[in-house]
């Protein structure tokens, strides 16, 4: 019985550690979702052709959401290289998303 106890005892405190280590882990993360933020691109009147003063007085970080609003029967969004987007073209294959 005694060896039964000390069991017991060791794994409660793996247990307590395991606890705590899954709070602190819980309180990290929330602490950098709480640190990121939701931009709307374009604020409220959404993605436009006239964005280009948007950004200013924003400061953006890792983590952060940039929300893109626009009109899907207008418009489409295909990944590009800063080549394509400096020339306006997609690469052969690309798929609007």
């Amino acid at each position: 019985m005694a060896q039964g106890r000390g069991s017991a005892r060791g794994t409660g405190s793996g247990s307590t550690a395991a606890a705590l280590a899954l709070v602190l882990l819980c309180a990290l993360l929330r602490g950098e979702f709480a640190e990121s933020a939701v931009y709307t691109v374009g604020d409220r009147g959404g993605w436009s052709f006239n964005t280009a003063i948007w950004p200013n007085g924003k400061r953006f970080r890792a983590g952060d959401v940039l929300v893109f609003r626009y009109d899907a029967r207008a418009h489409n969004v295909v990944p590009v290289s800063a080549a394509g987007y400096s020339s306006c073209s997609a690469p052969g294959g690309a798929r609007a998303c």
